[in-house]
């Protein structure tokens, strides 16, 4: 019998594209909800983020959106959007969007004109820059997400120019937000048919990642700077090149540092005034990251691997994606999940309930695959045939 999973009878509808609404729908999909997809006659834009495609669709649209259903609606027309209002107030139980700012107004597709003819309605907007304030209605995207909020002012070499962190990491961060609101609402309408009007944002998520840098500058009114692969309130901490490629070492306490000391060597830095305590290492970094440089430069990744492994280091090489898909590890947890028709490969949730991942039910939909079974006898079904 196949295990139940936590939201096995929640219909979503998902009025998404790009990243982050999908996203969201991909993890409540994997958590066991019937995730419709509702999308434009030429699809989500991320069906087209390509090459590389698998089939018919972008690598990218497919690892965002497993476990769904997809149906063409077109939202600038009064009976189809009639039609998606229907499904909505009589099968669904929450509504998840991140549609451009003003559009889910302008079709009567926003929270209050839903939750006023479905008032359990869990409604769920991922804006990009909040619900309120002068850039409300303004749009934005990841890489504006993190220069705005000034991730990028934080990322990157201190002698190079900002970078943008390497995947979109605003955008599925603000989808999981949503996800715990959602769920957090799921849990608090038991048993009174309470529903719930949950906001998030791009700039919020971007605002969230960067909690530590804010009350850092506020304790000291420093502003912080790029640290690379390191980080300024903890040395040594942070990546090295050596012999062969490059490995991050993080000896964040009095005694790692101890025992990295004597892996290096150089045992009398444990008692030196200049590096005794962690504020001591932040204070002196410069002069103590030059000679750990030098030294670790002798010896390839594995080498020092093997050392510090030995002296409880905390130490890790840095690997490419091919490298990390294949490593024991990652092939112990069964992260990678196939399609059940075993066309693909895709990371599967990161989350095990009694032992048991969320399984990989159903391929991405190709566009409009099943509106006619969400929508029988409609317009829609007709439109679905044509196309």
């Amino acid at each position: 019998m196949a295990t139940k999973l936590p939201l096995d009878g929640v219909t979503v509808i998902e009025l998404g594209h790009s990243v982050a609404a999908p996203y969201a729908g991909e993890i409540l999909g994997d958590l066991g909800a019937d995730v419709v997809k509702i999308e434009k006659a030429d699809g989500d834009d991320a069906r087209k983020w390509a090459p590389p495609y698998w089939g018919e669709m972008s690598s990218t649209f497919q690892s965002l959106n497993r476990n769904k259903r997809s149906a063409v609606v077109n939202l600038k027309d009064p009976a189809e959007r009639e039609s998606l209002k229907r499904l909505i107030v009589e099968q669904g139980d929450v509504v998840i969007q991140n549609l451009r700012p003003g559009s889910a107004q302008e079709f009567g597709l926003d929270a209050q004109a839903l939750r006023a003819l479905k008032p359990e309605l869990i409604y769920c907007t991922i804006g990009a820059f909040g619900a309120k304030g002068p850039l409300k209605d303004r749009p934005g995207y990841d890489p504006l997400m993190q220069a705005f909020a000034g991730m990028m002012s934080v990322t990157g070499e201190p002698d190079q120019r900002p970078v943008r962190v390497g995947t979109s990491i605003i955008d599925m961060a603000a989808g999981m937000w949503s996800v715990i609101g959602i769920v957090s609402a799921l849990l608090q309408s038991r048993g009174g048919n309470r529903g719930a009007t949950i906001d998030t944002s791009l700039y919020e998520t971007a605002l969230a990642w960067m909690c530590y840098h804010a009350a850092n500058f506020q304790a000291s009114g420093d502003l912080p700077t790029r640290q690379g692969s390191g980080a300024a309130m903890i040395v040594p901490y942070r990546g090295y090149a050596t012999k062969s490629g490059f490995i991050v070492i993080a000896a964040g306490n009095d005694k790692l540092f101890a025992a990295l000391a004597r892996v290096l060597k150089h045992p009398e830095w444990i008692d030196d005034p200049r590096f005794r305590t962690n504020p001591d290492r932040v204070k002196n970094q410069s002069v103590l990251y030059g000679w750990i440089e030098d030294i670790i430069r002798e010896k390839a990744s594995e080498d020092w691997q093997a050392l510090l492994d030995a002296a409880e280091v905390p130490n890790a090489p840095m690997q490419s994606i091919d490298q990390v898909l294949a490593h024991p590890q990652t092939q112990a947890l069964d992260m990678m999940q196939r399609s059940p028709d075993g066309k693909i490969t895709l990371l599967g949730l990161p989350i095990s309930f009694d032992g048991v991942r969320p399984a990989f039910r159903k391929a991405p939909p190709a566009l409009g695959a099943h509106t006619t079974e969400i929508f029988p006898g409609s317009k829609l079904s007709t439109a679905a045939k044509r196309a």
